[in-house]
């Protein structure tokens, strides 16, 4: 029987263990499908306190780890695939295995919606980029692009001509689902051209490891051709992973975890912690900082409880 199960090892999940580590509770943290978060697709992470110099996304969330798991926090690879939250003490299926535990911290994160080709995935760091603030600094007075139709792709569009030269904003339909507001801030930035009614198909140049172009197609026409980029940036969603808990947790439409007030879920005993719920800040510092507020839950229920 646990104290408390921590399913996620981003910002979120290893700050939690930290906290709950320290305040003596041995906490179990279940890894999940992206070992490490969104962090461990990023390369040098400047936003950050504590490292004037930056540091690297992946030696961040291992330094974490080292730090969880001094203070006694145990680590268990796999994800959650099934789970039992009806009752307590609650019931995870990690991998075929049952484990039963007296408080849960859900930190599983969201996934980054990805095109899926085969390019992308390999310049994921090298170029390809899901998060503008993480990364556009790193673009200044370079060429820019933009995929996505919403909200968030306007945002991106405009955050990232702050830095860029110019910023090409690649849409696969004619409408928006950005809202008039947005769209028109885009639209009134003289940095930003729009290409709409274009898909991507490739992504230059995996054998360099970096971006260097793109090639695109208009899907009216057909005309294909090649455009020089340097900085690639998805910006069609997020995916929250809570589809195990569906049912159980109450969610938004989007399937994000809907707060009750401080990092409490609508469970009694249940709590959430960084990307998994947050879908405006999205930072591994205000993950870090919901990870702590979830230990600090966790370690004042089982105090009531007398535990």
């Amino acid at each position: 029987m646990r104290n408390v199960v921590i399913i996620g090892s981003g910002c979120a999940g290893n700050t939690a263990a930290i906290y709950s580590a320290r305040a003596n509770l041995k906490p179990l943290v279940v890894a999940g499908h992206e070992a490490g978060g969104q962090l461990s697709l990023t390369t040098l992470v400047e936003n950050f306190p504590g490292f004037p110099e930056g540091i690297n996304g992946p030696d961040l969330v291992e330094n974490m780890k080292l730090q969880a798991q001094n203070f006694g926090a145990e680590y268990l690879h796999g994800s959650v695939i099934d789970a039992d939250l009806s009752k307590r003490p609650f019931r995870l299926n990690v991998e075929g295995e049952w484990i039963e535990t007296l408080t849960l911290i859900v930190a599983s994160g969201a996934s980054a919606r990805w095109l899926g080709l085969e390019s992308e995935q390999k310049l994921i760091g090298h170029g390809v980029s899901s998060c503008a603030t993480c990364d556009g600094f790193f673009y200044r007075g370079k060429k820019i692009m933009v995929i996505g139709g919403g909200d968030s792709a306007m945002e991106e569009a405009n955050f990232l001509s702050r830095f860029g030269s110019e910023v090409t904003l690649v849409h696969r339909r004619e409408e928006f689902r950005a809202s008039k507001i947005m769209l028109d801030r885009a639209r009134d930035n003289p940095k930003i051209k729009f290409l709409l009614n274009t898909v991507v198909e490739e992504i230059h140049d995996v054998s360099k490891q970096l971006v260097s172009g793109v090639r695109l197609r208009n899907r009216k026409t057909n005309e294909v051709w090649d455009q020089e980029v340097d900085g690639f940036f998805l910006a069609i969603g997020h995916i929250p992973n809570t589809k195990v808990f569906k049912g159980q947790i109450e969610t938004d439409a989007d399937g994000y975890i809907l707060s009750k007030g401080g990092a409490r879920t609508n469970i009694a005993g249940v709590f959430h912690a960084g990307d998994v719920q947050d879908r405006v800040y999205r930072q591994a510092i205000t993950a870090s900082g919901a990870g702590c507020m979830a230990a600090i839950e966790v370690e004042k229920f089982l105090e009531a409880e007398g535990h």
